[in-house]
């Protein structure tokens, strides 16, 4: 499966902003998907993750209360809603795929796209 993210920009603090990964070449419908970020400096960090079915949606804890991930199986595609964005939200942010369980380790997603930057204006 090739995955495309999108959606990323330029946003105030308190902005919200809607991230897109959607894949091609393959079914989404049956990979667990997730949203990871980097940061310049900074270690990859887990965003949230979605279940094939969707019913299982993990969050990272700096994240969880404002960022809310879905998907559209006839879309092929997963989202990332992102909410009362913080200047520390700013980042790379990645989706990521894999046909076993979701997980918020990184090394257990096979397929990734290529990234998109979030800037967030304080």
């Amino acid at each position: 499966v090739q995955l495309q993210a999108s959606g990323g920009g330029l946003v105030q603090a308190g902005g919200s902003l809607r991230l897109s990964c959607a894949a091609s070449g393959s079914t989404l419908s049956s990979y667990a998907v997730g949203w990871f970020r980097q940061a310049p400096g900074r270690a990859r960090e887990f965003v949230a993750a979605i279940s094939w079915s969707g019913n299982n949606t993990p969050y990272g804890a700096r994240v969880k209360g404002r960022f809310t991930i879905s998907r559209d199986n006839a879309k092929n595609t997963v989202y990332l809603q992102m909410n009362s964005l913080k200047p520390e939200d700013a980042a790379v942010y990645y989706c990521a795929a894999d046909r076993t369980r979701v997980g918020w380790n990184a090394l257990e997603y096979t397929y990734w796209g290529q990234g998109t930057l979030v800037t967030v204006s304080s």
